[in-house]
């Protein structure tokens, strides 16, 4: 039973970029940002928990690819076009369909590329990022000129498929999940501060509520870890 958990937080990630999409069909454009941020918060919760639970396997890997190309790919494409291209008809579509091609591009490279994987950085920007940071332009697109969104997306699709080393956070000293929820609750608050009607409240504090017991585990498990590990350093008499 507990070896599906990795596998269903990976369709969790998909579910809310399938929301995300069909928020953004609804011109909710507000919360279809926010599922994509939530999206972002379980697809770092499952490889993580496969690799604790030691239950990785090749179908998860491939399952996780599927869903970012739909919540950081499709969903991020979808949510551009309708604030930023639609004025431009098909012409804009194609523009915005840029994305997730570059996207799935850089998928495929990432899942056969094995000399940089186990590296501390990665090759392009991953399409987690890219979608996250569509998202968070988005949710602030009231300030941003649509010139500059417009600059940001086609330059995330270059640096998708481009071969500059980009960190990966591992070797920060700060968790690189705190700081994906730093992000989404300071995005939240400076949301909610200038529109109070957010429909799907109780889906968003949910989601807030489950990542911050996921970081409790996490750093009891790293404090766990730490500890071993200085026992197994002590002289033994």
């Amino acid at each position: 039973m507990f070896r599906h958990i990795p596998n269903g937080l990976t369709l969790s990630n998909l579910l809310f970029g399938f929301l995300s999409i069909g928020a953004t069909s609804l011109g909710d454009y507000q919360n279809a940002a926010i599922f994509i941020l939530i999206g972002m918060m379980f697809d770092s919760m499952d490889g993580w928990t496969a690799r604790k639970m030691g239950v990785e396997t090749s179908f998860g890997k491939e399952l996780d690819s599927l869903a970012d190309i739909v919540t950081f790919g499709a969903a991020p494409a979808m949510l551009i076009f309708w604030t930023t291209f639609s004025n431009l008809g098909f012409i804009g579509l194609l523009i915005a369909g840029t994305f997730p091609v570059f996207g799935a591009i850089r998928l495929a490279r990432f899942n056969i590329d094995t000399e940089t994987t186990s590296k501390s950085y990665f090759t392009g920007v991953p399409i987690t990022a890219a979608g996250g940071i569509i998202a968070l332009l988005s949710l602030f697109n009231y300030i941003i000129p649509q010139a500059a969104l417009s600059a940001v997306y086609m330059l995330l699709c270059i640096l998708m498929v481009s071969r500059i080393p980009v960190p990966s956070l591992k070797e920060v000293p700060v968790p690189k999940y705190t700081v994906i929820i730093t992000m989404l609750l300071v995005s939240l608050i400076i949301v909610t501060r200038y529109n109070a009607l957010i429909e799907y409240s109780n889906l968003i504090v949910l989601a807030i509520i489950i990542y911050i017991l996921f970081l409790i585990v996490f750093a009891v498990l790293k404090k766990k870890r730490i500890r071993k590990a200085e026992g197994y350093g002590e002289p033994h008499s």
